[in-house]
């Protein structure tokens, strides 16, 4: 009886091996080496948060969103960050790219502290940095704003600037720009250095009816591939809401990921950690798909076709429906 209960307990163990063994679904995500989303990803891959669900995470470096777009389009990665923007005129030209909300985290308007332009009317005639040159999305959506607020297209009557978001910093620091639209990482480096927000994207909607919070990027892929693999898609999903909690609630994780963050000081690192948290999409509360559909319908008309292609409306399965979680979607 003993020799028997030994076999079965073997047995036992023998099988749980072998399903503790099953082979990993790789993921590939292409991810900018310097941008935010790879401290994310690193979070993940050091706590093992894909592993322990059966994904085998590999990180492919590249070096643009432009890159990231044409490796997704070629098959060479099955997951970027991007924008739902491109994934509805993607769609809309019957290429059929999903997208599941990553951060709600975006740029501002800053001024230096003690600046006299207090606001949008008072940037007629003011230089202004841009980055993502002049079909950017914020800036488009600042445009509305003031167009319809302030009575002032800011495309004419001040003197916009375009660049990169580096250098649209350093001309800011020099005293160059009257003000400066930039990233979120760029515009937490100089709010770090004691200048002010102006005005940021929650204003910017409000003052166009959108009246909660709308993610701009997120996690896109292209549908086919998706449904191939939802199981896995869905568990890559939950690690990356696992890691964002961590990111949210342990300053310990941020230390860690510290010398990633190139940070100059304190202050910058402070700045930085904190606007990604406050990008962090909250869980449940209610679909923002209308005031999606709405900003929209705003990028349209001002953008025109260069913008979102030929069609004039969000296109339907932009938003990747079959995510379980109640976080990250629509």
């Amino acid at each position: 009886m003993k020799h028997l209960l030994k076999i079965a307990i073997w047995l036992v163990l023998s099988l749980s091996g072998i399903a503790f063994s099953a082979p990993l679904t790789t993921i590939r995500v292409g991810v900018l080496s310097f941008g935010t989303v790879a401290w994310e990803l690193e979070v993940m891959r050091s706590h093992e948060l894909a592993k322990k669900r059966g994904v085998d995470l590999v990180i492919i470096p590249l070096a643009s969103g432009d890159a990231s777009t044409i490796a997704l389009q070629g098959g060479s990665v099955d997951v970027i960050v991007s924008d739902w923007l491109w994934v509805s005129r993607q769609r809309a030209d019957a290429n059929l790219f999903s997208f599941v909300t990553y951060s709600n985290a975006v740029g501002s308007v800053v001024v230096e502290k003690d600046s006299p332009v207090k606001t949008l009317a008072d940037l007629k005639g003011k230089k202004i940095g841009i980055s993502g040159g002049q079909f950017d999305k914020i800036w488009l959506l600042l445009r509305a704003h003031a167009m319809r607020n302030a009575g002032v297209d800011l495309a004419t009557a001040a003197l916009p600037t375009f660049g990169a978001p580096p250098l649209l910093n350093e001309l800011m620091q020099r005293q160059q720009l009257d003000a400066v639209l930039n990233t979120w990482p760029y515009t937490a480096r100089l709010e770090a250095k004691g200048m002010q927000r102006l005005i940021e994207l929650p204003e910017i909607l409000a003052g166009l009816g959108v009246k909660q919070p709308i993610p701009l990027i997120g996690w896109v892929f292209r549908e086919e591939w998706a449904n191939l693999n939802a199981d896995a898609l869905n568990a890559f999903l939950s690690a990356s809401t696992e890691a964002k909690a961590l990111m949210q609630t342990s300053d310990d994780e941020w230390l860690t990921l510290k010398p990633k963050m190139k940070a100059e000081d304190d202050a910058i690192f402070t700045s930085l950690r904190d606007k990604f948290r406050a990008g962090i999409p909250k869980c449940g509360g209610e679909s923002p798909l209308a005031d999606i559909a709405s900003t929209y319908k705003v990028l349209a008309e001002i953008g025109g076709e260069k913008l979102v292609g030929k069609t004039s409306q969000l296109s339907k399965g932009t938003f990747w429906i079959n995510y379980k979680s109640t976080c990250g979607k629509p």
